[in-house]
């Protein structure tokens, strides 16, 4: 099943269910595809890679709203961010550990004997972008060159 299927899916059930914050999180999660397909200028289906990608965009949002709630000193606001985050990341595959990263950074830039930071970043987000965190991928690249 596509995945803009299983949002559509899932939102119908969480309406029948009565599950409210589902409902927002899934009708925002909708309504953000729906404009990526109007920017893309036709109405046929965003491939999935798009469509996982705009679901990770989604997600950094609401971590990044979460931790300035969390500095601001509203924790209520902060927890409400973190249920949002949950239920996107049902929609996501998981991320690859930090030592999986290490491991493909180090083959990735080792094969091509690559020893500058911009060029680096290029070569190993090529492989790995949407399967681990953009700044985890920074801060391994970084440590490798820095060891080299």
């Amino acid at each position: 099943m596509a995945l803009k299927e299983r949002l559509q899916g899932d939102l119908k059930e969480a309406m029948k269910g009565g599950r409210a914050e589902e409902v927002g999180v899934l009708r925002m999660v909708l309504a953000a595809v729906h404009n990526k397909e109007i920017e893309k200028q036709n109405t046929a289906q965003l491939d999935e890679e798009v469509l996982q990608l705009l679901l990770r965009g989604e997600a950094k949002k609401r971590k990044e709203a979460g931790e300035a709630f969390e500095k601001g000193g509203r924790a209520e606001l902060a927890e409400k961010e973190r249920r949002e985050l949950s239920i996107i990341q049902k929609y996501l595959p998981a991320e690859i550990s930090s030592g999986e990263v290490d491991g493909e950074v180090g083959r990735i830039l080792g094969n091509a004997k690559i020893i500058e930071f911009g060029p680096a970043m290029k070569a190993v987000m090529a492989v790995l972008r949407g399967k681990a965190d953009a700044h985890l991928i920074q801060t391994s690249v970084k440590k490798y060159l820095e060891g080299k």
